[in-house]
């Protein structure tokens, strides 16, 4: 196993390794704060072959020129957690709206037969169910008898919705009603049925990964959810190409999402206004790749 370095000593490594470093002080400090593996995620890209065990700096590489696409990322998690947040409550919202509406405001939401769950998976009630009893809100607590289990047969989905995590939202859509709520909530948001529940895990995919403070440069969407053609060359218009797992591409869809709801202005031009000149940056958003071998 590695042995544990200090900040000192993980600063030399970076020196004697080719990486350009103005202020070692400084340089310690920020590994104090930022967490040296962390950073490691984004040194990749700059090293000449570290998938081979070779994680030489490519040469004249500064510390300086990897804190700035480091920055940037942060930046835009920040950016796009506020925008999440507000597609998020959207999202709750329609979807409380169409189950009231369309299947009764009580019970029907916490049966088994409500939803169609893949086989060997958790089923969905029991996710609802568990962030309901987890829940602390005066709102959910006076449901409670006593000291006995809550009574949720008679716990009103605009109530209870607003205890499911984003994750449990985005299995109920997907999987609600038989499979058609996922078509009732497009619908009732203005947006196109097709692949609309997997767009919404493609949401739910990313803004875990701004809550963990997750890599977002140069990172392949997993759950990448399957963004309308004609919002995506819409985006594509505005801010030019980018591939269909990257982060552009679910920012494009984020966008639509918003601005049919009407909670928010789109993010993607602004985004592209500020960074589309680093360009080292916005090529890892809009064209995500592996570290590459840099050796000549």
């Amino acid at each position: 196993m590695k042995p544990p370095l200090t900040w000192a000593e993980q600063v030399a490594l970076l020196a004697r390794r080719g990486l350009v470093i103005d202020d070692e002080d400084l340089c310690a400090e920020f590994l104090a704060g930022h967490n040296y593996y962390r950073f490691s995620g984004y040194m990749r890209y700059f090293q000449k072959a570290p998938h081979e065990g070779d994680d030489d700096f490519i040469p004249d590489t500064t510390l300086a020129q990897i804190r700035g696409i480091y920055n940037a990322d942060q930046a835009l998690r920040a950016s796009l957690t506020e925008q999440l947040a507000q597609a998020e409550l959207l999202l709750r919202t329609h979807t409380a709206y169409v189950i009231a509406h369309n299947h009764g405001p009580c019970g029907s939401y916490l049966t088994e037969e409500f939803y169609t769950d893949a086989p060997g998976s958790e089923p969905t009630v029991d996710s609802c169910l568990k962030d309901i009893r987890r829940s602390r809100e005066r709102h959910i607590l006076r449901y409670a008898v006593g000291d006995t289990d809550p009574d949720l047969s008679k716990l009103p989905i605009w109530s209870a919705v607003e205890a499911l995590s984003f994750g449990t939202l985005s299995k109920c859509i997907e999987r609600g009603a038989q499979g058609q709520l996922a078509d009732e909530v497009a619908t009732s948001l203005g947006a196109a049925k097709s692949g609309f529940a997997y767009r919404v895990r493609a949401l739910v995919y990313v803004r875990n990964r701004c809550a963990h403070h997750s890599r977002i440069w140069n990172h392949s969407i997993i759950d990448a959810g399957p963004t309308p053609n004609n919002v995506r060359n819409k985006a594509k218009r505005a801010v030019g190409q980018f591939k269909p797992r990257s982060v552009l591409d679910v920012i494009a869809s984020l966008d639509d999402i918003v601005v049919r709801g009407k909670v928010g202005e789109p993010m993607m031009a602004a985004l592209s206004e500020r960074r589309k000149r680093d360009t080292d940056f916005w090529q890892g958003l809009s064209h995500p790749q592996n570290p590459q071998d840099h050796r000549q």
